[in-house]
């Protein structure tokens, strides 16, 4: 079956806007937003196949290696029968539902060994 890589994407003045936010507001997003979470996970086991959440980037140029900012803040490998079938599985999903995500872009693999 095909694999896609899915993208989470958070805009970084999205988070430091939600880490300015009061502690008991972070909480209530925190509240509301694992457990739909979890249970997209859990919906959507079959599909899943590798995920991770990412930290802080370092860009390596032809000038050497330093720190950088992208809008990239996690990704997860679904396999799906088409692009359009992998993109409905995020549809609502709470990473732009609940928390500050701004969205979750899809792509298919075309070479490398998710192919």
């Amino acid at each position: 079956m095909p694999r896609f890589l899915a993208v989470y994407t958070m805009k970084p003045e999205n988070v430091v806007r939600f880490r300015a936010m009061p502690k008991a507001e972070q909480d209530a997003v925190d509240a509301a937003g694992l457990p739909r979470w979890v249970a997209w996970e859990k919906a959507n086991a079959a599909s899943l196949r590798d995920w991770a959440m990412v930290g802080k980037t370092k860009r390596v140029t032809w000038d050497g290696v330093a720190d950088a900012q992208n809008d990239i803040c996690g990704y997860v490998v679904v396999e799906a029968d088409s692009i359009d079938a992998a993109a409905k599985l995020f549809e609502n999903h709470p990473h732009f539902s609940i928390f500050p995500g701004d969205a979750v872009d899809i792509m298919p693999f075309v070479t490398g060994s998710e192919t």
